[in-house]
């Protein structure tokens, strides 16, 4: 199971950080990551994580690179997505997910959080 939390409505510019607790299993070895949706769009990538031989990889849209980051604590069963300089455009609702593969692809994730969402007003 994956419990995202950390949403809000928040003003253009402002930052967020959502988290998102794993139980069930340890997630050490799956990679990581977060998805949104916007009202009336398909869901997208947003950013993910992959932990091999003691290194974090991390991968991001291009729509959110340097603006967001996403880390992760092992020991915690934990993923983060830090969020800076936010948009009305980052509006959305945010799912952590966690999978097997390398992907962008919603199709590659097992396991999804119920969603979170971040509404930035401008």
């Amino acid at each position: 199971q994956l419990q995202a939390y950390g949403g809000g409505l928040v003003q253009a510019g402002g930052s967020l950080r959502l988290s998102c607790a794993a139980s069930g299993r340890t997630f050490s070895s799956y990679t990581m990551g977060w998805f949104r949706q916007a009202p009336g769009k398909e869901r997208e990538f947003v950013a993910n994580s992959n932990w091999s031989r003691g290194s974090t990889y991390t991968y991001y849209a291009d729509s959110v690179k340097g603006q967001f980051t996403t880390s992760r604590d092992n020991a915690k069963n934990t993923v983060y997505l830090q969020m800076n300089s936010l948009k009305p455009e980052d509006t959305a609702v945010y799912y952590c997910v966690a999978g097997t593969a390398r992907s962008r692809y919603v199709k590659d994730y097992d396991y999804w959080g119920q969603g979170t969402l971040v509404t930035v007003s401008s």
